[in-house]
């Protein structure tokens, strides 16, 4: 990719990430604030976000950033910006999203200090209901103004942890002690992702402190597009049904580009060419075994249901998207987010799970002179980006619960027989057409109950 390819790329106008009516997008435009610059501290640099007015109007910085060593940081880092947008009509009106602060508090002054201009750091104070996510630099002795940062209403985000240590004054001269420290967002709920802003908290001391007035993560859902699953399948008469029944994509969610691992994009790259990824769920009816009784008595059928779910297959997944189906990612905190994908959409609370993909055995009787056929729910999970390439994996799971039996010829007025029989249970459904949808499922293993 050359540097006009650059140019084009960053004029481009990027979706915002909405939380109700708060909407999040990156800059990566800065303002040098301050450097400590001929003192002997640690080589650093203060920076002010500065989203360019045509591409992000109306966005504000959460607070400023802290960059190792004196070097311009421009189109080298990413953080975060928010604006306020409208609130849809299916919403409740909790208020503004974004409010500035009712003033400032005095954090830290390198009075005393050989630095080669003056430096305060400040603590916004949110008005009632709002949070700051982060603290401003001041080139001088003067506060910031309140247009300067935006403070978050507190539903939108949620207490965060003291990470690591950014930046120290020592050996600056300052008469006061200050450190700078990152945090990092707890375990995000299913269906929703904690990050954090990219500032910092500053501190009059060289301790670093147990918790902060400014620790906070932003809490941002992951929208699920939900559609009708297929239809279930039907013997129409005695011959061989198709392995497989068509596929439907019928779950989407949509992931923004911060949480994904992308093998042929680096990070700003996807910034700005897939803000957005789509992990897209294809569901479709897999034939477990057929079976045609053409004797006089019932008959009794047995298929093996193969899992294709496996932590091998997942953890090649992982690798190559990030992504952790079934649980929390990163898997190692602390990290600058966590996400966690939907229960329904991940079948976290389906019996056989993830974590047991061993195959099972399918056993039904069949009526004299009747066809039976067992399917079930196959899915695959598909990334896609934003122009919907693919990302180079897949995922596969069979889902235990959704067991389908039909038969051939049907009974008049009989219900199709759908069984979410967890393994070791034997069900038999009562009716005038009970042995033809007797089913027993067991490990494949084990032939001991048959």
């Amino acid at each position: 990719m050359n540097s006009q390819d650059n140019l084009t790329l960053g004029a481009r106008r990027i979706d915002p990430i909405q939380h109700d009516n708060l909407l999040v997008n990156f800059t990566t435009e800065f303002r040098r604030i301050w450097d400590s610059n001929d003192s002997s501290a640690k080589p650093a640099s203060f920076w002010r976000p500065t989203p360019t007015p045509d591409l992000l109007p109306g966005y504000f910085p959460l607070g400023d950033v802290i960059a190792a060593g004196h070097e311009n940081i421009n189109e080298k880092r990413m953080v975060m910006v928010v604006c306020e947008g409208e609130i849809s009509n299916n919403e409740t009106n909790n208020g503004p999203a974004l409010r500035a602060p009712i003033d400032f508090e005095l954090v830290w002054s390198d009075s005393g200090s050989t630095a080669k201009a003056g430096c305060t750091i400040w603590r916004p104070i949110p008005p009632s209901g709002y949070v700051a996510l982060g603290q401003l630099c001041s080139n001088g002795r003067d506060k910031p103004l309140a247009s300067d940062i935006r403070c978050v209403r507190a539903d939108l985000v949620i207490p965060s942890y003291i990470g690591d240590l950014i930046w120290n004054d020592k050996g600056s001269g300052a008469r006061q002690a200050f450190s700078a420290w990152n945090c990092f967002p707890p375990t995000a709920m299913a269906g929703e992702i904690n990050c954090i802003p990219g500032t910092f908290i500053g501190v009059s001391t060289y301790n670093k402190p147990e918790t902060h007035i400014n620790a906070y993560s932003l809490r941002i859902p992951i929208p699920l597009a939900i559609k009708p699953p297929p239809a279930l399948p039907e013997l129409s008469g005695y011959d061989q049904p198709s392995l497989l029944e068509p596929s439907r994509i019928t779950q989407t969610a949509k992931l923004p580009w911060f949480v994904i691992r992308d093998p042929n994009l680096s990070p700003i790259e996807q910034l700005r060419t897939s803000p957005f990824y789509f992990l897209e769920r294809a569901d479709q009816y897999m034939l477990v075994g057929y079976g045609k009784n053409e004797s006089s008595a019932n008959q009794t059928f047995r298929w093996t249901a193969h899992r294709p779910q496996s932590m091998a297959n997942q953890d090649v997944f992982t690798r190559i998207s990030s992504i952790v189906i079934d649980g929390q990612w990163p898997n190692a905190m602390p990290s600058p987010f966590s996400a966690r994908l939907d229960k329904n959409f991940a079948f976290v609370d389906s019996s056989n799970g993830w974590g047991k993909p061993e195959n099972v055995q399918v056993a039904t009787i069949v009526a004299s002179h009747k066809a039976v056929a067992a399917y079930e729910l196959h899915s695959t999970y598909r990334l896609l980006r934003e122009n919907r390439s693919q990302v180079p994996c897949e995922l596969y799971y069979v889902d235990g619960n959704s067991l389908h039996l039909t038969e051939y010829p049907r009974e008049q007025g009989a219900e199709v027989a759908t069984h979410p029989a967890p393994v070791n249970e034997t069900r038999n459904d009562e009716g005038p057409n009970a042995a033809a949808v007797e089913v027993n499922i067991l490990p494949a293993s084990d032939t001991s109950q048959q």
